[in-house]
């Protein structure tokens, strides 16, 4: 299974939105990185021709052959196959704290709902896990944009915020989405 596919869902999988359960976070996770995905295939993403994040910023970028596009982001994690782990940015000491907010989000989160395993520094993780993570991080920051980075030991896991769409001519417009 790719990472960032969704597993298959148990028989009788709890949905409802008054239902606080890490089963339900996980579908609603699950929904919001489908959702996310589709809504912002329409500028491009996932199909730059490269990208880059200037953590001093805050800035996400992705390159085209005829635009750019840029957003506020953060960095959740990430996830290495090779040492099979999960890192929380909060703990990820070349990360700027400034950037690991949401990441912060998540272990406060998980501390304050019972959830410890959550608020791990570093976990064992292979690309389930990992899909796992984001989807439940995904969720509970209610991010309306969602990036997995690829990296040469590593893909950083990002969430990010509107999207600015500037063509060669340096015209501009946005790109924002609210699933709700």
């Amino acid at each position: 299974m790719g990472f960032f596919k969704r597993a298959d869902k148990p028989e009788g999988a709890a949905r409802g939105p008054g239902q606080d359960g890490l089963s339900t976070l996980l579908l609603q996770g699950e929904d919001m990185i489908d959702q996310l995905a589709r809504a912002h295939m329409s500028w491009g993403l996932g199909s730059a021709d490269r990208w880059g994040l200037d953590q001093r910023t805050g800035i996400i970028t992705w390159t085209f052959p005829d635009r750019t596009a840029t957003a506020p982001a953060q960095l959740l994690g990430s996830y290495s196959s090779s040492s099979g782990s999960w890192l929380w940015a909060w703990a990820n000491e070349s990360i700027l704290p400034e950037m690991s907010r949401d990441a912060c989000a998540v272990r406060d989160w998980a501390e304050a709902n019972g959830h410890p395993a959550l608020a791990e520094p570093k976990v064992k993780a292979d690309e389930q896990k990992a899909a796992t993570l984001a989807a439940l991080a995904v969720r509970i920051t209610k991010a309306t944009g969602f990036y997995r980075g690829p990296g040469s030991t590593s893909s950083a896991i990002i969430t990010f915020g509107p999207v600015t769409l500037t063509a060669r001519d340096g015209s501009t417009s946005t790109f924002k989405v609210d699933i709700g």
